[in-house]
């Protein structure tokens, strides 16, 4: 499964989850960082990436029906990159695994 990391979300959630054998980019690392959704969308609907955000734009397009990508939604306020690792990776392979079964909007609280 590969993911788009958006912008909001640090860079070494990509790498973490490419640590965990997850094809991740972030898309800092694709000089997208200033992309609008729209692009982001697009993107990830053309490389078969679910967009992982705390974007609840992307949330609502699914909701919608809007055809395109799988979204992970992570509900977290703000706090540092070693809080939001902590609190993300132990659920991560649920995430997945509600991915897998066809879900297309898995949000994170």
């Amino acid at each position: 499964m590969k993911f788009l990391i958006d912008t909001q979300l640090p860079k070494i959630l990509a790498q973490r989850l490419r640590d965990q054998g997850e094809e991740a980019e972030h898309v800092l690392d694709l000089a997208m960082e200033q992309s609008q959704d729209d692009v982001l969308w697009q993107y990830a609907t053309t490389h078969g990436a679910v967009i992982v955000t705390k974007d609840e734009d992307f949330s609502e397009w699914v909701l919608t029906g809007r055809d395109g990508p799988s979204v992970v939604w992570l509900r977290v306020g703000n706090c540092t990159n070693v809080e939001l690792l902590e609190w993300l990776l132990p659920v991560w392979t649920q995430i997945v695994r509600d991915l897998e079964v066809g879900e297309r909007l898995v949000e994170v609280v």
